[in-house]
């Protein structure tokens, strides 16, 4: 009889038993409970929330430079010098109109090119005056810039050859001089003060490329441009401040750069020892470097998110401390009754655990509404990747189960007569 009754003390005890041991321990304190949790919460939340928004802007910054053409390359002018003193890339006039049109004619790579001629100006329309950037480009200029109008059309070939006074605004700065709601088909537009142009059309938003709003613009024909409000700007030909070359497909970018830079170097004179006097910019590039800064900036974010998380530990295992000085005397009566230093062990093990687990589930839950807030506001993608949940859920295991380690393990060590003794 006496074995028999010892084997029933000595039995492990079960999963099922560990867990609602655990849960009635838990919920006989709520608020400590809650309050325990509460680091767990916060840091989960913030490794998701900013994980997801990082990927949105990253996503939505990508969307912007890939609507530019990732297979467009864009060469500006070298540098001028004053005194020695390097004005920066694209303040020289090394590049023309002919060089435009050599790479048209002679890079086979070479789709579509573009050659555009930018001044900061003022434009008038009515009574609204607007500071603005005014830009000369060609008819290529839509098909090598992957870009629509929202309304209106384009140039044609006839106001080209004749030179027409006519103008095509960005979504800024239409809505800069005639609102949101307002046609402005048909009416006049002083640019600089010289000459009035009738506005033809409007482009679609394009967003910002670097600190310029591509939307903030009006554009007019490129010989406009040079003849009207730049005049004689190059010793031999028409400077342009830049050109666009798109490619047939992104996979002959390489090539493309390659033919277009020994094209260039003859059409320049260029010695073999001399440094190239114009550059080479590609999307693709940017794409890339942002797409590296962002994600460099969000680990950084995540990792000071993750203090978050060890301090929930921290407050997990001194609660699981406390929780052991003050459930002494029931620890004793479970060891006379028959309860192992295992099943004490797991018992507060579990009761870790499952407040970290509870605390990174409501923190998943909070990251992810705080995450489609800021997306909803913003105006980026929202996206909440998978691994970042179950990476939010398995650290919130881990935190759960370092935490309780200790406190477990000194509630495992007490003897029976000890702990019945503690008051």
């Amino acid at each position: 009889m006496k074995a028999r009754n010892n084997a029933y003390r000595l039995r492990p005890v079960s999963i099922g038993e560990i867990v609602s041991i655990a849960v009635g321990a838990l919920l006989s304190n709520k608020l400590r409970t809650l309050l325990t949790m509460l680091g767990v919460i916060i840091g989960i939340a913030s490794v998701i929330a900013i994980t997801s928004v990082g990927q949105g802007v990253q996503k939505a910054t990508e969307q912007q430079i890939q609507a530019l053409g990732t297979d467009v390359l864009q060469i500006l002018p070298g540098e001028a010098r004053t005194g020695g003193i390097s004005r920066g890339m694209g303040s020289s006039s090394t590049l023309t109109t002919a060089d435009a049109q050599a790479i048209r004619d002679q890079v086979p790579t070479a789709q579509y090119v573009s050659a555009y001629l930018q001044r900061p100006g003022q434009v008038v329309s009515g009574q609204v005056n607007h500071a603005t950037n005014i830009v000369g480009i060609d008819l290529n200029y839509l098909k090598a810039r992957n870009t629509e109008l929202t309304q209106g059309r384009f140039f044609t070939q006839e106001e080209m050859t004749q030179a027409a006074p006519v103008a095509i605004l960005g979504s800024t700065l239409l809505k800069e001089l005639f609102g949101t709601d307002g046609n402005p088909l048909g009416q006049q537009l002083r640019i600089e003060g010289k000459n009035s142009y009738e506005i033809i059309g409007a482009f679609e938003p394009k967003g910002s490329e670097g600190s310029i709003d591509r939307d903030d613009q009006v554009f007019i024909l490129i010989s406009n441009m040079s003849e009207r409000i730049v005049g004689n700007n190059a010793l031999i030909g028409k400077a342009v401040n830049g050109i666009y070359v798109k490619t047939n497909s992104q996979t002959e970018m390489k090539l493309a750069e390659y033919q277009v830079t020994n094209l260039l170097r003859m059409r320049h004179n260029l010695a073999a020892a001399a440094a190239d006097d114009f550059s080479i910019r590609s999307q693709v590039g940017v794409v890339k470097t942002f797409s590296a800064v962002v994600g460099l900036f969000t680990i950084m974010l995540v990792a000071i998110a993750g203090i978050s998380l060890v301090v929930g530990g921290i407050g997990i295992a001194n609660i699981m401390l406390v929780s052991v000085v003050e459930r002494t005397r029931e620890i004793g009566i479970r060891k006379a009754l028959g309860a192992t230093n295992r099943g004490i062990l797991h018992q507060f093990l579990a009761e870790s655990v499952m407040l970290s687990i509870a605390g990174g589930l409501i923190g998943i839950m909070v990251g992810i509404l705080v995450a489609f807030t800021t997306a909803t506001v913003f105006n980026i993608p929202f996206i909440v990747s998978i691994w970042s949940v179950l990476s939010g859920f398995g650290l919130s295991f881990v935190v759960g189960l370092l935490a309780g380690v200790i406190p477990s393990q000194n509630a495992a060590r007490l003897t029976p007569i000890t702990a019945l003794r503690s008051e």
